[in-house]
């Protein structure tokens, strides 16, 4: 047993805990806590008990008796944390599961914790600590005491909902039925797309050599693929499609699904389409009717969509609420209803329903990530980095004034020196005061190159916000600065550390099947390892270095068969040669929305900046300088 605090270089306070005697049915002896904060202390202090690798799998609750020291005073919430280490990442990083005990009086209480609660922790093995934990922000009585006792996993048989619990849309699984399956209505989903690829590959000889007819020729390409490869009754576009080796129907595997940023990039193709002259003005309108139709149909919660919909019946096939992802959505619909006014009211009333407060942990002052509904309970984690593709959100939500200004400052530009398992110490790690708010600065460094880091080093982390966001134009001292300096590591570490002949490293599909998450190691906090490269990542990239990423996309055509009827497949293996051909509406977006912006002069960057919700946030951008 251990007091800890959150910084040990500047402590936030002080715990003292001994054994001493009670008067309890059960027990005649209790640990005694007592905790005291310094003045003016912002984070927390805890009290800690280590665990030999505890095995608490055949558990399904926490029971544990509390009162509060009425004489020393008390909060009446904790915040309860079980920490287990990580098997596929840095040493010394722990991951986490937490929850809040609430209603502390001065009487004993049994309190009982369902440990699915606690949802940041899948496998209750192998646990290495129980704390429990005082945030000055839940805990406004600066000095207090408890009573701690009989303390033990327990096993009720009532375990509750699991994060992992499927969502069975009854109207979907009776139209397999009645076709034979899932397997058997795959002819019948493929029926509902708007096209299909007529040939697997394309040759570099047939590409245009000119630069800008190359690029125009991606983007014809691209929002074929788009519009071909989305529902034709729903409007929405299918998350993944995999042709497995061509483009025979009855080879490729179609997921009849989708997710909310699918929806939100979507309805930006649609605006983007038109504004590239792909589409009439009347098509892009019709186009976009049909996909608000179909948003207007679909279950939501609190004026938040779910993650995941069948977009054959539109019937939502997930219990979690995204933060992020619905910050893409709500960024879809501010662009369209700046570029078309006739669906101005309509993108509102989605827009103005939605309370971002909800996904706010006012105590870490943190957007989390989101909320399992049928739990009910929060994620386990927040945003707690700012250089991260969740940023954009945390833009949206201050400028709806659904969180105080003071968040932004509140994520991490680096962390502390202590945290070892870190890529790399910070530097320049000094206190900063910007619009009257104080935080710690710092920065990494890679061949003198200066960058404040994201958590896994990958260009959509870096450069996703800017499909939407000028940040070069409205922070060119902070996230226009990190921006230019994470692709040109990008390039060189690929080109120079890798010996890769290709760069674009990012979340993608992988060669060996399924999805995973790629990045340049030295760019992260935690930094992912390289892998595949995708071509999204080097077209994010035109909107920073316009010319290296187009010659990157023209040698990646060059050295491998990665382009075919739709434009771009997802990923190849530069060490293999083998490419995943595949097509995903997100990383197909991502490419269309950037050569949008890069052949017409940021359109879209221009139409989201209009919004007066970003209007309301731009003067925050510009006033910080991220390598004073």
């Amino acid at each position: 047993m251990s007091g800890w605090t959150t910084d040990p270089d500047q402590p936030a306070g002080q715990i003292r805990y001994r054994f001493e005697p009670v008067q309890r049915e059960d027990s005649q002896r209790a640990l005694y806590l007592q905790y005291r904060f310094q003045p003016g202390a912002t984070e927390a202090i805890g009290w800690q008990l280590s665990l030999p690798d505890l095995d608490a799998s055949a558990y399904d609750h926490l029971e544990l008796w509390i009162r509060g020291d009425e004489y020393a005073g008390f909060a009446e919430a904790l915040k309860l944390e079980f920490k287990q280490p990580l098997t596929d990442g840095p040493l010394g990083l722990l991951r986490q599961g937490s929850t809040v005990i609430e209603g502390i009086t001065g009487d004993w209480q049994r309190f009982q914790v369902p440990l699915r609660w606690m949802n940041g922790i899948d496998d209750w093995t192998h646990l290495r600590q129980l704390a429990l934990v005082w945030q000055p922000r839940r805990s406004p009585v600066t000095q207090g005491a408890y009573w701690l006792d009989s303390l033990a996993l327990i096993k009720t048989g009532q375990p509750g909902p699991n994060i992992h619990d499927r969502v069975i849309p009854p109207k979907k699984t009776a139209w397999e039925t009645t076709l034979g399956g899932k397997d058997a209505a795959q002819p019948h989903v493929h029926a509902r797309l708007a096209g299909w690829p007529e040939r697997l590959t394309v040759a570099a000889a047939e590409l245009p050599q000119d630069s800008p007819a190359f690029l125009e020729r991606l983007v014809h390409d691209t929002w074929r693929g788009l519009a071909a490869l989305s529902d034709r009754e729903h409007g929405l576009p299918l998350d993944t499609v995999r042709l497995n080796g061509s483009v025979a129907p009855e080879r490729a595997w179609v997921g009849d699904y989708t997710n909310v940023t699918n929806i939100g990039l979507y309805l930006i193709d649609i605006v983007a389409a038109r504004e590239l002259g792909l589409i009439s003005a009347a098509e892009a309108l019709d186009r976009l009717d049909r996909t608000l139709d179909s948003l207007e149909q679909m279950e939501t919660w609190r004026g938040f969509f779910f993650n995941y919909y069948d977009t054959t019946t539109l019937e939502r096939t997930s219990h979690f609420v995204s933060f992020v992802d619905s910050a893409w959505l709500s960024a879809g619909l501010m662009v369209v209803r700046n570029a078309v006014p006739e669906l101005v009211e309509r993108c509102s009333r989605l827009i103005d329903r939605e309370d971002y407060g909800v996904f706010y942990d006012p105590v870490d002052q943190l957007m989390m990530h989101g909320y399992y509904v049928h739990l009910p309970h929060r994620a386990e984690y927040n945003y707690g980095l700012l250089y991260s593709e969740a940023r954009l959100g945390s833009l949206i939500a201050i400028g709806k004034g659904h969180v105080p200004e003071e968040h932004w400052y509140r994520m991490a530009r680096t962390f502390p020196r202590y945290f070892t398992w870190q890529s790399q110490s910070p530097k320049g790690r000094v206190m900063k005061t910007v619009n009257g708010y104080a935080f710690p600065g710092g920065h990494y460094a890679w061949k003198q190159v200066k960058y404040v880091p994201s958590w896994g080093g990958s260009l959509f982390e870096a450069l996703m916000p800017l499909l939407v966001l000028d940040e070069a134009h409205y922070a060119p001292d902070s996230l226009g600065r990190n921006a230019a300096a994470h692709t040109e590591i990008h390039r060189r570490f690929a080109l120079e550390h890798l010996g890769y002949p290709v760069w674009g490293l990012s979340p993608s599909s992988r060669p060996a099947g399924g999805y995973g998450e790629f990045g340049a190691r030295v760019l992260g906090v935690r930094g992912y390892r390289a892998g595949a490269v995708t071509p999204h990542a080097a077209a994010l990239a035109l909107m920073v270095e316009p010319a290296a990423a187009t010659a990157n996309l023209r040698e990646l055509v060059e050295r491998y068969p990665i382009y075919g009827d739709f434009g771009f497949y997802d990923a190849v293996d530069p060490q293999t040669s083998q490419v995943v051909y595949n097509y995903l509406a997100l990383d197909q977006s991502m490419i269309l929305i950037a050569l949008a912006n890069h052949l017409r002069d940021g359109v879209i960057q221009r139409y989201f900046a209009a919004d007066p919700i970003t209007q309301r946030v731009l003067p925050l951008l510009g006033a910080e300088r991220f390598f004073d």
